[in-house]
């Protein structure tokens, strides 16, 4: 294992920071290249951006709203994808109950309150015994304000109207590793445990005592995961 290009596809208000424990534990193993998914209000143009700056074939790793991107990705180009690995992610649609809830938090913001939101969203993000980490929530935060009102806009209206994935789960061929944290409120062990099902030969892995962002919850917990899947022949 050296070099390999992995992709990486943040979640929702979340950049380079989200992955940092898995760049710097793979340095010199990896080539990572971070996704910008800031830009674009569709989930298919956040696709196209992607493919257009990576590279000719990648590992594929999505957390989240990164999740929903990838599954676009190997809609768009399955070739180009070597192997995937998704976490706390969901293959579904949103519910009306969910799109209400963006609604909700897109009238916040867009009524001058996007400050607000993150704290709204952080007992449903993390795990309920890590709240007071400040650490872990500072870095939360400020991923948030790096991203910033406009694209966070962008993002929530490409979540809303993004496509029905579980069709598409059993033409997946690549190695593919599934992530669910068991105290995530966002996407549940159970929703994360139908991509693994629905994908031909998946590994599922449910980590216990986290949220919604494994990979900065249990950094070391998901690089050993990582280093199991890119050993993957």
């Amino acid at each position: 294992m050296s070099n390999i290009p992995v992709v990486f596809l943040p979640s929702l208000l979340c950049d380079s920071a989200l992955w940092q424990a898995q760049i710097q534990g793979f340095s010199g193993q990896i080539t990572p290249y971070v996704a910008d998914l800031t830009q674009r209000d569709t989930i298919p143009d956040m696709a196209r951006d992607v493919l257009a700056k990576a590279p000719p074939r990648f590992a594929l790793m999505g957390v989240s709203m990164g999740g929903y991107v990838a599954f676009e990705i190997l809609r768009q180009a399955p070739e180009r994808v070597q192997r995937l690995c998704l976490s706390g992610t969901s293959a579904r649609p949103d519910t009306p109950e969910q799109r209400e809830r963006r609604r909700l938090l897109l009238a916040m913001a867009r009524t001058g309150h996007f400050r607000g939101v993150t704290p709204r969203l952080m007992p449903r993000i993390i795990h309920p015994g890590r709240l007071q980490d400040e650490t872990l929530t500072g870095t939360i935060m400020a991923m948030a304000e790096r991203i910033g009102r406009e694209a966070f806009l962008r993002q929530q209206t490409a979540i809303m109207n993004r496509t029905d994935s579980r069709p598409g789960l059993c033409a997946i061929r690549c190695p593919s590793l599934v992530i669910g944290g068991r105290q995530d409120a966002i996407t549940p062990p159970d929703i994360t445990r139908e991509i693994a099902d629905g994908i031909p030969g998946a590994d599922f892995t449910l980590i216990e005592n986290c949220g919604h962002l494994a990979p900065l919850e249990h950094p070391e917990t998901v690089n050993a995961l990582m280093r199991r899947w890119l050993a993957i022949p």
